[in-house]
């Protein structure tokens, strides 16, 4: 590589930690909302984790499109693109909060997450692709370090400027309108929209290397999904990415209410932002751990052992209370630290052209968090019924991600293997 091309890719590496940081930022003031307009709107639980299927579902319904998209403009313009609708979307929940409607809420969202979901399309093979590829799993997994940054700082920041924005009392601010409760978020998404915008107008005036442009658009000669498909692993590693998303979203969607309860946390409102950020931190920990052991460690393995701790951190919680069921959530976020990034690179190993095309499937497939976080909110509504106990509901529903996770343990052991007959592109 020469001087010149070292520096653009090390900028161009910059510029994707940056990108990934906010995206990571934005997707974690979903869990500070999920708390605060299930209040605000006195929501059932799976009514606020319509908040979680609306944004993640815009993965289902945009990944496609963004894939065509990115195909056609390259990384450059498609990552513009992936910003501004980003700060679009955040624009939008300023009316959404001043009016006071829920639905609206939601569709500033989708909207939200469809330029995210353009982002995810372009960044993450592209990073992938910044380098030697057998480097490829520990470049992603550092990245989404970053990612785990924003992860981590969004729940504590959308905490104390959403959750504990005013000197009220608890009381008193749940005798106000829900219009002027909800009011509370605009400022934090206003900074969000000018954040995104700034960062569209400086990747738009920066010059990306030109090889990775070269590898996107070489899938313009007309491969389809069916050819992708084709592969083992690539079938069973969508799958794999959908269910590792959903058991993520739903367990973090989950911590602030399981962290509240009496005898588990008792964790006041205006804090709970923190221990959600702990989930998150550890992520961030685990994945710059994760970017030095795989550069020897096999990833399959890993993969395996990793998911197998956290089915135990989940049995744990489920049959625990206080401190002990708390924290042992919490720190799944750990072991979910290098699942991600790993799966994504075991699936395009050797796809050549079609990397543009898995990566629109396994972006795709990121609609798990739409799906799992739904599904268990109406367990832990049936749960609670059945029982009369909410803290029961949230525990026993744990065991929908637990499912999830042992999936994952098989996909890393068994199902990532290339198979010997599989199509080479």
């Amino acid at each position: 590589m020469n001087p010149k091309a070292s520096v653009d890719t090390r900028i161009a590496l910059i510029a994707m930690t940056a990108i990934f940081f906010m995206w990571g930022f934005i997707t974690e003031l979903n869990d500070v909302l999920i708390p605060h307009l299930k209040s605000v709107f006195e929501l059932k639980y799976w009514q606020a984790m319509l908040i979680q299927f609306c944004f993640f579902g815009a993965y289902l319904v945009m990944a496609v499109p963004a894939g065509l998209v990115v195909g056609r403009v390259g990384y450059k313009i498609g990552i513009v693109i992936g910003l501004l609708v980003a700060g679009g979307g955040a624009l939008l929940i300023l009316p959404a909060a001043q009016m006071g409607v829920y639905g609206l809420f939601l569709f500033a969202l989708f909207v939200l997450a469809s330029g995210i979901v353009v982002l995810q399309v372009s960044a993450n093979p592209y990073v992938s692709l910044l380098g030697a590829p057998e480097r490829a799993p520990s470049r992603l997994n550092f990245a989404q370090a970053i990612n785990s940054v924003g992860h981590t700082i969004g729940p504590w920041v959308g905490g104390a400027l959403i959750l504990g924005a005013t000197h009220l009392s608890t009381q008193q601010l749940e005798a106000l309108p829900a219009a002027e409760r909800a009011q509370t978020v605009q400022p934090l998404y206003l900074g969000v929209a000018l954040a995104l915008i700034v960062l569209a107008v400086a990747v738009y005036l920066f010059r990306l290397p030109a090889h990775a442009e070269a590898t996107e658009r070489t899938d313009a000669g007309g491969h389809r999904f069916a050819d992708v498909l084709k592969h083992r692993h690539v079938r069973w590693g969508v799958l794999a990415i959908f269910l590792y998303v959903g058991a993520e979203v739903a367990i973090g969607s989950f911590i602030a209410n399981y962290a509240m309860r009496p005898d588990i946390g008792a964790i006041a409102k205006e804090d709970v932002g923190k221990y959600v950020s702990a989930y998150w931190f550890l992520a961030m920990v685990g994945r710059f751990i994760g970017a030095a052991l795989l550069l020897k460690a096999n990833p399959r393995r890993l993969l395996g052992v990793y998911a197998a701790v956290n089915i135990g951190l989940l049995l744990l919680t489920m049959f625990s209370t206080g401190p002990l069921a708390m924290w042992s959530v919490i720190a799944i976020g750990l072991f979910n630290s290098i699942m991600f990034p790993t799966i994504f690179t075991l699936v395009i190993d050797r796809l050549g052209p079609l990397v543009p095309k898995a990566s629109s499937l396994l972006v795709m497939a990121i609609f798990g968090g739409a799906v799992v976080p739904f599904l268990q909110g109406h367990l832990v509504d049936f749960i609670q019924a059945n029982t009369g106990n909410e803290t029961l509901g949230l525990q026993y529903a744990f065991v929908l991600p637990a499912l999830c996770y042992a999936y994952i343990v098989w996909y890393g052991l068994r199902g990532s293997r290339l198979a010997p007959e599989a199509p080479k592109a």
